[in-house]
């Protein structure tokens, strides 16, 4: 029986796919302004002015996504009588997860002829679109809820995600980079590599004089574990870096060009962790893509 596909907005997918491919989206949010924001639709993001107002000085913050809001978005598509994966970023670096968790093990009990399966991708942004656009595939072949999300957890073992920043401030703020000592008072237009390890932690791994060095570090580590490329759809997120991931593009596109390479702008609760000027790039690999 095909399953109802849920994830959330930081799978930083566009939109105009989410809607063609019938995937449900639960939001997380950001605040500023002492306001609370979402963003459902990255294809109408202007993250021009919105990381434009982070390098002004602008605090934006974020917050765990209660039991409750997951639960709200499961009981519809359950009371339709439909099976559910849930798609969601990295327990690793968010308590997000956790969350959706706790909401299935409630629902199970009110819904016990339903499948409520939950897939921790140990990645965020398009790291976690790549399981996603994974399960569209499985839906669409007619695969079970179980099977799906069994395969997708295997799956997401192998998704690299590594990337670039202009500066550590707000990984380190928010305490989203396991090692930020190691790198702490890096001075002299020093860019640090980024990645997610096995259990979805960002940790830094490299330093780097400049973007553009830091650019060539993402393609080498690119071309030292992709697999299958000329098969894949590779990703990359930038925060209003445009520049930057044209450069990377081209950069993939030598050695072992991928199937297609799909761009977009960060979206804003991840996007304001990373910081403006950030650069990433998301493929699936070999075994060995997540080790640093």
């Amino acid at each position: 029986m095909a399953f109802c596909l849920i994830t959330d907005t930081s799978a930083n997918l566009p939109t105009e796919y989410l809607l063609r491919q019938d995937i449900a989206i639960i939001p997380f949010t950001y605040f500023y302004d002492e306001q609370e924001h979402t963003c459902l639709d990255i294809d109408a993001f202007n993250g021009e002015r919105f990381y434009g107002a982070i390098r002004r000085g602008l605090k934006v913050t974020t917050s765990q996504i209660n039991p409750q809001r997951f639960i709200d978005a499961f009981i519809p598509r359950l009371r339709q009588g439909q099976d559910i994966v849930y798609v969601g970023m990295s327990s690793g670096i968010s308590g997000a997860y956790q969350s959706a968790v706790m909401a299935a093990e409630e629902l199970r009990e009110a819904f016990p002829d339903r499948q409520i399966c939950t897939v921790d991708t140990k990645a965020a942004s398009l790291g976690e679109g790549l399981v996603v656009m994974q399960a569209a595939r499985m839906r669409d072949m007619g695969m079970g809820a179980q099977e799906a999300a069994f395969y997708l957890r295997k799956y997401s073992e192998n998704v690299c995600q590594v990337f670039t920043v202009d500066d550590l401030l707000h990984l380190r703020r928010t305490g989203r980079l396991s090692n930020a000592s190691a790198f702490v008072g890096t001075v002299l237009n020093i860019k640090p590599v980024l990645m997610g390890n096995e259990n979805g932690q960002i940790i830094a791994v490299e330093k780097c004089r400049g973007m553009k060095k830091a650019i060539a570090a993402l393609a080498q580590r690119y071309d030292q574990h992709v697999i299958s490329p000329q098969e894949q759809t590779v990703c990359i997120a930038h925060a209003q870096n445009p520049e930057g991931a044209v450069e990377l593009a081209a950069l993939l596109r030598q050695n072992h060009p991928p199937k297609e390479v799909l761009t977009v702008m960060y979206e804003p609760v991840t996007g304001s962790h990373v910081g403006p000027g950030a650069l990433a790039l998301f493929f699936v690999g070999d075994d060995t893509v997540r080790q640093p």
